[in-house]
């Protein structure tokens, strides 16, 4: 068994390309069961001003890309990227763009008791293929009752500031880093690897850390 190599990713759980490129990554880790990876998912806010209450997601689009038109087509390689890594995304459903401190802050919460990643799959899920309002704070307790967390301890914590301030301070080290986009993935605390990459990639990168430690 390989030494483990420690596997940061920056993401947001609103973010497609995150969800697409966890798909990726999710795919050659089951390629290769013996991988060396300890994976940590790390809090990136895509829209850090968004109101706390989130807000009506066509209005949001439309400031953001300069219209309907110009919506589409951001989203059009999205939207052909999910379905090439077999996703659904609702995108008619969805309501609103929350803002994702909550969630975040439910990811860092669950990592505390070994469940981040199921976390980030849940939010994933309820956000994208169930089109959820993940600002929600009953929603964000019933994600965690999903994945086997206390759902009244988790709503608790959500209606009192606790983390808000670690969680903006990681979010702004990882930008004073150098980081402008997500995902981001770093191997081994000093490889970037920026974007949703394919699953080939992984499994070279898998591959390359393996004969490193031969």
């Amino acid at each position: 068994m390989p030494d483990p190599i420690k596997l940061d990713i920056m993401s947001d759980p609103i973010c497609p390309w995150c969800y697409i490129g966890k798909a990726h990554l999710d795919r050659a880790l089951e390629a290769n069961p013996d991988h060396p990876f300890v994976i940590e998912w790390h809090p990136f806010q895509l829209n850090p001003d968004m109101p706390e209450e989130g807000m009506d997601r066509r209005a949001y689009l439309e400031g953001k890309f300069g219209g309907k038109d110009g919506a589409v087509s951001a989203y059009a390689p999205v939207v052909e990227n999910a379905e090439k890594a077999g996703l659904k995304i609702d995108f008619e459903g969805m309501q609103r763009t929350p803002n994702t401190m909550d969630a975040h802050r439910l990811i860092h919460w669950a990592g505390i008791e070994g469940k981040q990643t199921a976390a980030v799959s849940a939010l994933f899920k309820a956000y994208f293929v169930d089109a959820r309002d993940i600002g929600d704070h009953e929603v964000l307790a019933d994600i965690a009752d999903s994945i086997a967390m206390d759902a009244s301890v988790v709503l608790r914590l959500l209606t009192s500031d606790a983390d808000k301030e670690d969680i903006a301070a990681r979010d702004a080290h990882s930008r004073q880093m150098g980081i402008s986009s997500v995902p981001t993935f770093i191997v081994a605390n000093q490889h970037a690897v920026p974007g949703a990459q394919p699953p080939e990639l992984w499994s070279k990168v898998i591959q390359e850390l393996r004969q490193g430690a031969a």
